[in-house]
């Protein structure tokens, strides 16, 4: 009879449990499932929007291996993943072992160097477009200056691309917090220990620190794959809103703004829909391989290790 009572309790409490996330769960239908769902069925198809949409079957994806701009876009994306996501970690990792430190005000210093972070993109591409503005820009002027005559930093091909590494270090803040959020969970002791041993300053760093921020470093390189694929406010403000939305020679055509471009300028939902799913599925094998490293660098603490990487 108690048996009875408590399952109908459980089934009772069940019902609530749904009821209450009833809403995350139609949101998440109605945005994230459907639409889905809907661009892999209009990948194989041409739609234009004001006409009905006609099945072509894989005549996307082929047009999308034979066109030049597509190749373009993904070596732009990828050049700057191969420069962004390492910087990004390094300046983080180096500006988290600031704010670390126990000092006054520090609590200040992490606000305010996590505040670029939450600013809306929008606004943090339109000053920069001020800053590297060639003619009247704060970094030329700067550089004017010490006597060096600064490049056309968004007008220049060969600047653009290095242009865009560079403001994508406006925020590091939110890299850096993560890391501290690491770094305080390094158990002291290790420290205190390492120093009775003699350990210095950079043997403690390379023995101790790092090794056990690998998982937050790996957790970090995942995102940002996964971000670098998803560059678009920044590249569509400084540029895309001129005649050329890759910027000279289409040195700063984007995979997220060359999508945009057939699905907003020229309508061919289609295309548009395939190039989401080829470059959801590059990313996706990116951080796939990068996953299966995780064995070969990623450093877990021996109590609480999962069978997956190696242990501290």
């Amino acid at each position: 009879m108690a048996n009875a009572r408590m399952s109908k309790a459980d089934r009772r409490e069940e019902r609530f449990g749904f009821l209450f996330i009833s809403p995350w769960l139609i949101g998440f239908i109605v945005f994230a499932v459907f639409p889905i769902i809907a661009s892999l069925l209009i990948s194989f198809m041409k739609w234009d929007i004001y006409r009905s949409p006609s099945w072509v079957g894989f005549d996307n994806f082929k047009h999308l291996f034979h066109d030049k701009l597509f190749y373009k876009s993904m070596r732009v994306t990828l050049v700057y993943s191969a420069f962004a996501i390492p910087l990004g970690l390094i300046f983080g990792l180096a500006l988290s072992l600031l704010l670390n430190l126990n000092i006054r005000g520090i609590n200040t210093y992490r606000t305010l160097f996590y505040l670029p972070s939450v600013i809306s993109g929008v606004a943090i591409a339109m000053v920069w477009k001020w800053i590297f503005n060639s003619d009247y820009g704060l970094l030329n002027y700067m550089l004017s200056l010490i006597g060096i005559h600064g490049p056309k930093w968004l007008e220049d091909p060969n600047w653009i691309l290095t242009t865009y590494i560079i403001m994508s270090l406006w925020g590091i803040g939110g890299s850096a917090i993560i890391f501290l959020g690491g770094l305080q969970n390094i158990p002291g002791h290790l420290y205190e220990a390492a120093k009775i041993d003699g350990a210095k300053l950079l043997q403690r760093f390379t023995k101790i620190t790092l090794p056990l921020l690998t998982p937050t470093l790996f957790f970090q390189l995942l995102m940002g794959i996964i971000g670098s694929f998803q560059v678009f406010t920044s590249a569509f403000m400084m540029n895309g809103r001129s005649g050329s939305a890759g910027g000279p020679e289409n040195e700063g055509l984007f995979y997220m703004v060359y999508l945009y471009q057939k699905a907003f300028k020229s309508f061919d939902m289609g295309y548009a829909s395939a190039m989401a799913w080829v470059g959801g599925l590059i990313s996706f094998v990116l951080a796939i391989i990068v996953y299966k490293s995780q064995s070969k660098w990623v450093f877990y603490d021996a109590d609480d290790n999962n069978g997956k990487g190696k242990t501290a």
